[in-house]
């Protein structure tokens, strides 16, 4: 029913050593199978804007004696305020954040201006809105949007994955 992160994360390619940002990694999951397969000489960077959560993400980094996740209190809707140099990531997570983010143009600003040429973004969101679970229904962000936003910046669609039965995912490159 859900999206399976681990799952998501090994169709995005990841590799030992790269660097990977989570912008609203929320709690945790990505970024701790992400932490994984990206190993020590690699790091994620967990951004959230929600102190609460990012607590709770280190307190179980911790107790999995996971070292490679940096957590970053940001703002992923405000230029510079992911707090992440330009041109510094190989990969970007965006998971089940465009149906709550305001301002998707700076979002993906944002996520262009700390990836790479030739960095990657995986995006998963919700399909629809589904009564109770998921967003609202003026919230959800349907997956020709999202591609159409993404190309608006440049970025180029590299391929779908199997996001879930309720989930959209797409692979992006910044070019």
């Amino acid at each position: 029913m859900f999206s399976d992160p681990e799952k998501n994360v090994k169709q995005f390619g990841l590799r030992e050593g790269m660097n990977v940002a989570d912008l609203g990694a929320g709690s945790g999951y990505y970024s701790m199978y992400a932490s994984k397969i990206v190993g020590v000489n690699g790091k994620v960077f967990a951004v959230e804007i929600q102190q609460e959560v990012l607590y709770t993400l280190k307190k179980e980094a911790e107790r999995a004696n996971i070292s490679n996740i940096e957590i970053i209190w940001g703002d992923v809707e405000k230029p510079g305020g992911t707090k992440l140099k330009d041109d510094s990531m190989d990969a970007v997570i965006l998971s089940n954040i465009l149906f709550q983010t305001e301002d998707r143009n700076q979002l993906v600003k944002e996520t262009k201006r700390i990836l790479k040429v030739d960095g990657k973004v995986l995006l998963v969101d919700w399909s629809d809105s589904f009564n109770s679970m998921g967003p609202i229904d003026d919230h959800v962000v349907k997956e020709h949007k999202a591609k159409e936003l993404f190309e608006k910046f440049g970025f180029v669609f590299k391929q779908n994955i199997e996001a879930g039965s309720h989930h959209y995912g797409m692979i992006f490159s910044k070019e």
